[in-house]
């Protein structure tokens, strides 16, 4: 029986070692094709434009964008691509940030190696995959989402500004990371405060953390 064409992998970390050891462990089934390699969170934004991978599988702790928010800029140019986030970070509130960035799966970095096979064949497959003990949140979180007030509309600039903030960036170093005036910095954070109703930057660092737009440390 035929198993069609093989799925085109693209894999983002920014330890090449990490990346070495998923690409040596995919290139082991016949049904893998690692077309490409990012190091960054713009970088993988790049690569998903010009390669159009089937399934990324994509670190949360990148540099200049972190792999939530890389995850979010990728569906909305490229809604086809499926995303599985592969990090670190065991815990329910990122397995939960992943499901609402748009993510179709989850899986820890110590978790048995034929676990992300699998995890990329059921996703492919058009399914969700994420830890078991997670799974009745993920269900709840689904159920709950038509009762949780609305949430205000961020440009994709100022959720940029937002996340920087929360990591403890100054407007001084925020506009050299990216690329503006301060004077452009200062009015984003204004909006962003204005349209949260929030004027603290514990206030902000939090909201940060719970939108998934930083990880946390």
């Amino acid at each position: 029986m035929s198993l069609g064409q093989p799925i085109r992998v693209l894999l983002v970390d920014d330890h090449p070692i990490v990346r070495d050891g998923m690409k040596a462990l995919l290139s082991e089934s016949e049904r893998m094709n690692i077309i490409g390699e990012a190091a960054d969170g713009e970088e993988s934004v790049r690569k998903v434009k010009r390669l159009s991978p089937d399934i990324v599988v994509m670190d949360i702790g990148l540099p200049k964008m972190n792999g939530l928010e890389a995850t979010r800029v990728i569906l909305e140019e490229n809604p086809s691509t499926r995303i599985i986030i592969l990090t670190i970070y065991d815990n329910k509130e990122y397995a939960l940030q992943a499901l609402r960035s748009g993510a179709r799966g989850y899986l820890i970095k110590n978790a048995p190696s034929e676990e992300l096979m699998e995890a990329i064949e059921i996703v492919h497959n058009g399914g969700l995959f994420f830890p078991e003990e997670v799974s009745q949140m993920v269900v709840q979180q689904l159920a709950d989402q038509s009762e949780t007030e609305e949430r205000p509309e961020l440009t994709r600039r100022e959720g940029q500004v937002l996340g920087l903030i929360a990591e403890g960036l100054s407007n001084r170093d925020i506009a050299s990371r990216l690329s503006v005036s301060v004077r452009t910095v200062e009015t984003h954070r204004e909006h962003v405060m204005r349209k949260l109703d929030i004027h603290s930057v514990a206030g902000l660092t939090k909201y940060a953390i719970h939108q998934g737009l930083t990880p946390i440390e």
